[in-house]
């Protein structure tokens, strides 16, 4: 099953397949399920033809993939154009949402980088 250029894993239940559309959580697609009146625990190849295309409608209902990535990057680049606190932190690769940074900001961050012994290695002439 294809979703938006995405194939859903059928070895997965449907909540959890579901997942693999960039903008559908856990919550959304549950709430998808439910309306649908479609088994939860259900795999993907289990479905019929209409099951497949109900969901399929619903789904590109919402905004998802691409375009929801355009929409967040158009966001963030907004708030660095108008030179807001949020978008200075986006630019100098900070935690935007108010963590400490002093430390446990490695994932913006990067890896650590420590200085070493201080002493040089000898060339070999």
């Amino acid at each position: 099953m294809r979703i938006s250029g995405i194939t859903i894993p059928d070895d997965k239940q449907l909540t959890y397949a579901l997942t693999a559309v960039f903008g559908i959580g856990m919550s959304r697609s549950k709430d998808i399920l439910s309306e649908l009146s479609i088994e939860h625990t259900a795999k993907p190849t289990e479905l019929s033809t209409e099951q497949e295309n109900s969901i399929r409608e619903k789904i590109e209902a919402f905004t998802i993939e691409g375009e929801l990535k355009r929409e967040t990057a158009s966001n963030i680049k907004r708030l660095k154009d108008i030179e807001s606190y949020r978008g200075s932190r986006h630019t100098k690769r900070l935690p935007v949402r108010g963590q400490r940074s002093k430390t446990n900001a490695r994932t913006l961050k990067g890896a650590k980088k420590t200085m070493g012994s201080g002493r040089r290695k000898l060339e070999k002439t």
